[in-house]
Parts: C-alpha cells; structure tokens; sequence
C-alpha cells in the first residue's frame, strides 16, 4: 500500500514531503503507520493522504477492534508490544524491524528509534 500526502495539506504532516510516495507498513487504529522522512515509523491519519496503490497485503494480521477500528500488519510486526518494544529500544524489536525493510527493499540503514537517537546524540537518519 503506497500513499502520497494530500496536495492541500501544509502543516498538518511533520516528517513528510508532498513530493515523495510513502509504503503504509501497517495500519493501527485506522491510522497508517509510515517511514517519515526521518526514518521513523511513525503514525498518521489516513485523511492526510491519496493512495497511489491500495491494495493492503494480502499477508497481512488484520483485526477489528471494539470499535471498529482496524488494525492490521505484516506477520513480523503484528506480535503484541513489539512498537512499544521497538520505540524503548529493544534490540530484537530492532532487527526484526530492520530485516523486514530490508527484505521489502525499502532498507534505511539509519534507523533507529527516537529513544536511541536522544541518547546517542543522533539527530536524523540522512
């Protein structure tokens, strides 16, 4: 599933650009979780964008909360905790998360998650 912000959106998307397209990794409460510009997997409502492949994975966990928000990732990522792990972290979360973009050809060798950047003084991933 691949996306691009909204023309008429200005501020409203931190990390983004109108001039690139964006790979949804996963959707969490109906918000789509993308790469941003800084390499971060990051969470935005999906009204910010115009798909340009809509198509969800077929591979993909899909599950429908009580409410009936939609949740849905790649196997690798759908395990319970593993963003919060991630974000705190931790080194499995981490290399899991590496493996999968680096298997879809979408690899960013800088990523790290923000907790690691502030403690290591890294202030971007370009």
């Amino acid at each position: 599933m691949k996306v691009m912000l909204r023309p008429d959106i200005a501020d409203a998307a931190e990390g983004l650009s109108h001039s690139r397209k964006y790979e949804v990794i996963g959707i969490e409460a109906d918000d789509y979780r993308i790469l941003n510009d800084d390499g971060s997997p990051v969470l935005y409502a999906p009204g910010l964008f115009v798909a340009t492949d809509a198509g969800e994975p077929e591979e993909w966990v899909k599950t429908v909360g009580d409410d009936g928000e939609l949740y849905a990732y790649p196997p690798e990522l759908d395990a319970v905790g593993f963003w919060e792990d991630y974000h705190d972290g931790n080194e499995y979360a981490i290399r899991v998360f590496r493996d999968y973009l680096r298997a879809r050809g979408i690899e960013k060798p800088g990523i790290l998650p923000t907790v690691l950047r502030k403690r290591h003084g890294v202030r971007g991933t370009r």
